[in-house]
Order: structure tokens, then C-alpha cells, then sequence
């Protein structure tokens, strides 16, 4: 079973985090979510409250198959400020290990320079912030291990391309069809 971790930061957006934790549980990964606030109570931008799995200081890193951001304001710039968060982005990229990002939390891999000649996408007004990347329009891009996504609306394309990439094309597709994904793929 794929090990997995999705960051809470103050401010996240609810759907592109809730939308990849469901998808992925049905998928059949051992989904974690973790809260970088030092509290396991996290608020959304829409106010939400979200009682995180662990705190970023009881995660056990080295059991993670992949890291997952959603993205959402403030919340993205809380994970940017996040140091520990950011060295292991960075480990996980050096292991060439999967990272996925949506919305503007693109920006913290842009930040890190980890988006270097990659194809990658943001919400439309952060593409400055994904340095060196080739921006595209399409909904999500996988790009060697790394995994970037739009926005709210690209949500569930965002949490199957994970799938896909985390586990086959064909849990993927099994997954589109029966939650009636129309046009995956």
C-alpha cells in the first residue's frame, strides 16, 4: 500500500484537499493528513475546520511514498513558510520520490526551483511564481515525478492523475468510471 501525505496549512482549499484524500483512499492508499500549525485543528479558507491525522513534527517521512499540496490562500503561502516542509520537498525531489501541487501551492516548488524546465500549471496569476517552468493551460500536468493542478475545478482530474501516477492508468480509469468522470483521458 502507497503511503501518502496531504499538508493542512491554515487557509488550505478545502476541495482540492478533500477531493484528493477521498479519491485516494478509494484508490486504496494509506492516506495521512498532516497539519504544519503545529495544531491537528486546521481552518480552510471557507472556514472549515479539518481535524489534521498528525502534526508535521510526528510525521515519519521516510515511510511516504508522496507529498501532496493543495493550494488555496493563505494557505499556499503558509506551506512556502514552512522550512521543514520545504527540506522535504527537496529530498523527496532529490530521490526523485512523487510531489504533486495544485492551485497556486505550485509556487512552493517554483520557490525551490524544482520546476526548471518542467511543465507545470498554477490558478491563473502565479505562473511568475513557478520560476523556469513551462506554464501550461491544460487542467493538470504530470511532468517526470512531479504533479501540478489548476485550481478548484481541476480538482478530481488532479486527484486521478495522482492515482495514475501513484498506482496504474487503470485504477485511474476504473476510478473516472465509477465516480462518472466524463472526458478522462
Amino acid at each position: 500500500m502507497k503511503n501518502v501525505t496531504v499538508f493542512l496549512a491554515e487557509g488550505f482549499e478545502e476541495i482540492e484537499a478533500i477531493t484528493v484524500i477521498d479519491v485516494l483512499r478509494r484508490a486504496g492508499a494509506n492516506v495521512s493528513t498532516v497539519s504544519i500549525t503545529g495544531e491537528k485543528l486546521v481552518h480552510g479558507a471557507h472556514q472549515l475546520p479539518v481535524v489534521a491525522d498528525m502534526l508535521f513534527e510526528e510525521t515519519n517521512f521516510a515511510a511516504i511514498d508522496m507529498l501532496i499540496l493543495p493550494g488555496g490562500m493563505p494557505g499556499a503561502k503558509n506551506l512556502n513558510a514552512h522550512d521543514g516542509l520545504k527540506k522535504q520537498i527537496l529530498r523527496f525531489h532529490e530521490q526523485q520520490k512523487p510531489l504533486a501541487a495544485i492551485c497556486a501551492a505550485p509556487l512552493v516548488f517554483g520557490h525551490l526551483n524544482i520546476l526548471k524546465g518542467r511543465s507545470a500549471v498554477c490558478y491563473p496569476g502565479f505562473e511568475q511564481e513557478l520560476k523556469e517552468a513551462d506554464v501550461q493551460l491544460k487542467p493538470t500536468v504530470a511532468d517526470g515525478h512531479i504533479i501540478t493542478g489548476r485550481g478548484v475545478g481541476t480538482a478530481l482530474e488532479f486527484a486521478l492523475r495522482i492515482t495514475e501516477k501513484l498506482l496504474s492508468k487503470e485504477k485511474a480509469d476504473q476510478l473516472a468510471k465509477a465516480m462518472l468522470v466524463e472526458g478522462w483521458h
